[in-house]
């Protein structure tokens, strides 16, 4: 796993790029603490930081074809890359290297952009070619690796992360309103769009090529579901799980591929605790596993933890997660995400991942995508019953169907049916939406703009159609079924971009650790899509094709257990016995006026109702979450002088300088 970057021009780059590259590469150091290379030609600069997995001794970045012609730097890994070596070598390929990234050329030398639909793993690549004097970018099919670009005048920038592109001269951060606006909507922005200005990511399952020409885009690979019945899982429910079983078992044994140490994250849940186990019968030997536990009870999962380690015999690492240690890594966590958030949740898994690296761990594999995949969350559930319930809108009974969903939310319990039934019944006969599975989100998140200020609020696009989702559709989007539509909403816009981002790549190598995903596995995805809706949610038991896969391999305990959604504290953990000073400083009525964002009277109204009453509605709780980090945000990046780590040199690296001069 690594950290790239580059500049290209057309012609000839402009000035000596050397020392700007270093200081694009030391600003994400912490991608690829191991090493660092830069490659440099009269057109193009290419760098990498390298955390070394696989090929440690002769990996190093960037590497390329004997000729020395193409030159390529990654981030991530191509898992199945010992069997597309086998295939190259018998086309005549040689190789002086043991990595995947040497077998990644080859197979674009040997494949062209097809090489892509072969590959097996989670990447960012960027290739140069210096005879056709073209530059090649690709991002793996869900974006579990981040690629992001700009243009200054006819120079391209690219990187791994956008805090790289702000080190190049007189690229500056500038907020995009409508971007913003979809945060503070969908939870992120929409691909390609980031909430800086004329700042972009490279879509999911797409590649882009740069050349005197121009840029071109293409998708190279989409997620699908079934049109018609006719062309769903032809076999029976048991065949299925067993299919299901060979292809996730195969993917685990994959991923396990590494030179380092391999542990696992054991959340108590049923995903992590499946990959957990199917990495127990892949790979016998005692598997160490860390987790994650909350003072907060309501949060806390820590019995189910032990009670599934216990189970499967592994070597254990616990860790708790205190309110006031999520408000202090909170400014950290924005850092690394580069974009506002509406949760805490992101924190304790940055907290995790620093534990893992502080046991000499560098790899983990976890369990998300199932959720996404085999429809595992409670979304799905609410509009299975919002549906049910919309045939009787009167009804007083049928919308405490939805009281069972959450038990864990206190909000919920008690004498709150009338709330619950306000809050369920938003748009509740529309079923003919094709968003009708996450209006009610999707509204309930857009409440949040009434706490911008009267200067921004002009700039803030409300869009109560969903006008810019609609133009994302699949062209057979219409003719999926209700489940089909859900997950894949879920799929292609929270999964890839909040999910993978901020609780994934990016509080994990925040702290130089690998995540793996059996569970995105293009094959495992491809399947799951393909499988009858009720093979996955039968009746409202999710993951119903998981839990049957996993009886006997898991205690009856985790496979019967309700689902419960990862949350963490929000309110507690900003007004605390130990008040966070930056908290004070951006909440105050001089700190929102200096940034001009967010209107003073409605957020100090805001945490004056949450200080005196614990009990915040997730709305409020959202609100404070979202109006916090984009107030940390602007001075990270907009101003760029507060709340944000130095700048650190960056030592030892190899630079292959192939400039005319």
């Amino acid at each position: 796993m690594c950290g790239i970057a580059g500049i290209y021009n057309s012609t000839t780059l402009p000035c000596d790029h050397l020392p700007v590259m270093k200081k694009m590469l030391a600003r994400i150091r912490y991608r690829g603490p191991d090493e660092s290379g830069i490659y440099l030609d009269n057109q193009i600069a290419l760098g990498n930081v390298r955390l070394g997995i696989i090929d440690i001794e002769t990996g190093q970045q960037p590497l390329s074809t004997p000729d020395k012609n193409q030159w390529i730097v990654c981030n991530g890994e191509i898992f199945n890359y010992i069997e597309l070596k086998q295939i190259l070598i018998k086309a005549g390929h040689r190789f002086h290297t043991q990595s995947d990234t040497e077998v990644l050329l080859h197979l674009y030398q040997e494949y062209g952009e097809a090489c892509l639909n072969m590959l097996n793993g989670q990447f960012a690549l960027a290739i140069w070619d210096k005879d056709k004097k073209e530059l090649f970018l690709a991002r793996d099919r869900v974006g579990i690796r981040p690629l992001f670009y700009t243009l200054q005048d006819n120079t391209f920038i690219f990187g791994s992360e956008i805090k790289t592109l702000l080190e190049y001269p007189d690229i500056n951060a500038e907020f995009d309103y409508t971007a913003l606006s979809q945060v503070f909507t969908y939870w992120t922005s929409l691909s390609p769009k980031t909430v800086f200005k004329g700042i972009y990511e490279l879509q999911p399952g797409h590649c882009m090529r740069i050349t005197a020409a121009g840029q071109t885009i293409r998708q190279f690979w989409n997620l699908r579901f079934p049109s018609t019945a006719d062309e769903h899982y032809k076999g029976s429910f048991e065949e299925a799980q067993e299919e299901l079983r060979i292809l996730l078992t195969d993917a685990v044994r994959l991923r396990l591929r590494a030179d380092v140490q391999v542990a696992a994250y054991l959340s108590g849940g049923l995903d992590s605790s499946a990959t957990t186990a199917l990495i127990q019968e892949v790979r016998p030997e005692t598997l160490q596993t860390f987790s994650i536990g909350f003072d907060d009870g309501e949060f806390d999962e820590t019995s189910f933890q032990h009670e599934v380690s216990s189970y499967l015999n592994t070597r254990h690492t616990p860790f708790s997660c205190t309110n006031d240690e999520i408000g202090h890594y909170f400014p950290a966590v924005v850092w690394h995400s580069e974009m506002p958030v509406l949760r805490t949740a992101p924190v304790p898994m940055y907290c995790l991942s620093k534990k893992v690296r502080e046991n000499n761990i560098k790899v983990v594999i976890t369990g998300e995508g199932s959720d996404e995949m085999l429809a595992g969350y409670d979304i799905y559930k609410e509009a299975i019953i919002r549906e049910f319930w919309s045939k009787y809108p009167g009804s007083k009974y049928r919308p405490l169907l939805l009281n069972k969903l959450y038990p864990y939310l206190a909000q919920f319990q008690g004498k709150n049916k009338m709330m619950l039934k306000f809050f369920y019944g938003y748009r509740l006969e529309d079923t003919g939406s094709p968003f009708y599975s996450h209006v009610l989100r999707w509204n309930n998140a857009r409440h949040l703009f009434n706490y911008f200020s009267d200067e921004v609020k002009p700039e803030i696009t409300a869009d109560p159609e969903w006008t810019a989702v609609s133009g994302m559709l699949d062209k057979d989007f219409d003719q999926w079924g209700r489940l089909a539509k859900a997950q894949w909403l879920e799929i292609m816009i929270f999964m890839s971009g909040y999910l993978l981002s901020a609780q994934g790549d990016r509080v994990a190598m925040a702290n130089s650790v690998e995540g793996r995903y059996p569970f995105l596995d293009y094959r495992v995805i491809e399947f799951a899509a393909k499988l009858p809706p009720e093979f996955k949610m039968h009746g409202l038991n999710e993951k119903y094709i998981l839990k049957m896969m996993m009886k006997g391999r898991l205690p009856e305990s985790v496979i019967k257990r309700s689902k419960q959604a990862y949350r963490a504290p929000i309110a507690n953990s900003f007004f605390s016995s130990s008040h966070h000073m930056y908290v004070n400083e951006l909440l105050s009525e001089k700190g929102l006026k200096e940034t001009g964002l967010f209107n003073p009277d409605a957020v100090q109204k805001l945490t004056g109702k949450i200080k005196q009453n614990p009990m915040a509605t997730e709305i409020e709780n959202m609100a404070l979450a979202g109006i916090l980090s984009t107030q940390l945000l602007y001075h990270q990046y907009i101003t760029g002088k507060r709340y944000r780590p130095e700048l650190e040199e960056l030592k030892n690296c190899r630079v292959i300088d192939d400039r005319i001069k």
